[in-house]
């Protein structure tokens, strides 16, 4: 059987800045058709590798050694950027992982599609780009793509837009396509759609694929091949089934290890945090809603018609318990947030009613929350966005306890500071001083500096990478156990609620449609959303599972 022919050779990479080597010698190929995997965290030099192949690289980076492109005559390295742009988006191509940086907001979605192949001359005329367009929006399976080359990229959902862009990098037929990072920022269902489209055009098409992403999961079950990247170096690389069943290196041995809490086996009853240990009352009620819903009206769109209602919560119904670990899950749009807010007493409900220990906060001013605002914290999916980057750590993890009169800010800062891992030193930083799991502790920590008897985590591991990721999801689970805190734990990932919490309601346009048992709800769903949600999780694939099979 003739072996395929190499589409990429990457020799001896390095890329340079000042005297420092950001990767140092990557050496990798890629064949026609196959789907290679470079997996690392965040730092490691995957979009590094990507940028230099694409020959996008900054200003201020330097790249050495060699790239070469079935076809293409010149080494990509050092190319005068005329001539890259004429490879890029003809023999190369790009998918990142924010659709929005790639799409131009001002203009139609098929104006977009078709620039792409008029660009190129991929097809002879403009009058000719547009059936062209719309064969490439049906390609990627989007649906009435007549109305979606008319839409701009701001009336598309998420899942939509990386569609759109998917399309655009396969327009002239490239020979190499990169996904960087293409999925991690969608819901679990629309990931499983994504992934399962990039799959089935790439094997119709037959290009290269150099799949990125921090995520061992989803390269398991998609590329044949994986590259380990760390520290601006490959150390492992392999077939993907034999990386994973058995890695040599330490690094990859410890992504592994920290993946593999994200799945474990549930027995009735028992979760990641073992069993509950709350106030010791666990039968009190301390949250309650009743019959919530929240209706929003979008825009007028003329003077004489009032905008559409948009019912974002139906009808919630939701008791929490001291010492509950609570998990909502659900799709972007499903009413997560909002629901959110109206526990927190961050906007009112259309109807229903809201209780914390037994008083009615739905619809109170501000001035009659100040119990709630003590009792009740949250930590927010990004650090970054959440802390003030003017203040130091001391008088950010002190400011609830200054807005509320609580004294002993400083015995109190240092207190948790060891309680989440940071150094008592930290007190004096400020945030951009800090990566990004350091910034969730600090986060974590503001959080508990009130003494909360409920703390709400929004999000707080989905921006980090997996051993990071891992890190803080312990971290939660010795503070919830140590400061006996009930935990309302929202996210759309599935497999960390199922590590986290005991109990789960599954939220889906606006209405909770199955609520139980962390182990009974995953084990034995009632609802199709359900069933759906749980068959979309991506699974870690090892020679073990296969056989298991």
């Amino acid at each position: 059987m003739t072996e395929p022919e190499t589409t990429l050779e990457v020799t001896g990479l390095t890329v340079i800045t000042g005297g420092t080597r950001l990767l140092r010698d990557v050496s990798f190929t890629v064949a026609a058709g196959e789907r290679v995997g470079l997996i690392g965290e965040s730092g490691s030099g995957k979009s590094l590798t990507a940028m230099s192949i694409m020959n996008l690289l900054p200003d201020g980076l330097r790249a050495e050694g060699s790239i070469r492109l079935a076809g293409v005559g010149p080494d990509l390295i050092g190319l005068p950027e005329r001539r890259a742009a004429a490879i890029r988006g003809q023999e190369t191509s790009i998918v990142f992982q924010e659709p929005m940086t790639a799409l131009n907001p001002l203009m139609r979605i098929g104006d977009q599609v078709a620039e792409v192949m008029i660009l190129h001359r991929t097809v002879p005329s403009r009058a000719a780009a547009k059936p062209a367009t719309l064969e490439l929006l049906d390609q990627v399976r989007l649906p009435d793509p007549e109305r979606i080359a008319r839409s701009y990229p701001h009336q598309l959902s998420g899942g939509m837009r990386q569609r759109v862009v998917l399309a655009m990098a396969l327009a002239n037929r490239p020979q190499l396509v990169i996904c960087d990072e293409p999925t991690s920022a969608l819901d679990v269902t629309v990931q499983a759609a994504m992934l399962k489209l990039i799959t089935s055009l790439q094997a119709e098409r037959g290009n290269a694929l150099l799949f990125i992403t921090h995520d061992l999961a989803v390269v398991s079950q998609l590329c044949e091949r994986v590259l380990v990247l760390h520290d601006g170096e490959i150390v492992e690389a392999g077939r993907t089934i034999d990386v994973f069943s058995a890695p040599e290196h330490p690094y990859t041995q410890r992504l592994l290890a920290a993946s593999a809490p994200t799945f474990p086996e549930l027995v009735e009853g028992q979760t990641g945090l073992g069993p509950s240990t709350g106030s010791g009352n666990e039968d009190a009620v301390i949250i309650e809603a009743v019959g919530v819903s929240r209706t929003f009206r979008r825009p007028r769109q003329s003077l004489f018609r009032a905008g559409e209602p948009v019912h974002a919560l139906r009808g919630v119904d939701l008791t929490v318990r001291a010492g509950d670990r609570l998990g909502i899950v659900g799709e972007s749009g499903s009413g997560k947030s909002t629901l959110l807010r109206l526990l927190a007493a961050l906007d009112r409900p259309t109807t229903g009613s809201i209780t914390f220990d037994g008083t009615e906060i739905a619809g109170r001013p501000a001035s009659a929350l100040r119990f709630l605002r003590r009792d009740l914290q949250i930590v927010f999916q990004d650090p970054q966005a959440s802390l003030d980057p003017r203040m130091r750590v001391r008088d950010i993890i002190g400011e609830p306890m200054v807005s509320l009169g609580i004294p002993g800010i400083d015995a109190r800062v240092a207190e948790l500071l060891d309680a989440v891992g940071l150094p008592q030193a930290a007190a004096h930083r400020f945030p951009h001083q800090f990566s990004g799991g350091q910034r969730q502790r600090i986060s974590i920590a503001r959080a508990l500096s009130p003494r909360p008897r409920v703390l709400v985590a929004d999000e707080p591991v989905s921006a980090l990478d997996v051993s990071v990721r891992a890190q803080i999801l312990a971290l939660l689970t010795d503070l919830v156990r140590d400061y006996q805190l009930t935990l309302i734990f929202v996210s759309h990932d599935l497999s960390v609620v199922r590590q986290l919490c005991d109990r789960v309601a599954v939220l889906h346009d606006g209405a909770i449609v199955e609520q139980g048992d962390t182990a009974e709800v995953y084990e034995n769903p009632r609802h199709p959303y359900t069933e759906r949600l749980l068959a979309a999780v991506p699974t870690l694939i090892t020679a073990g599972s296969q056989e298991d099979r």
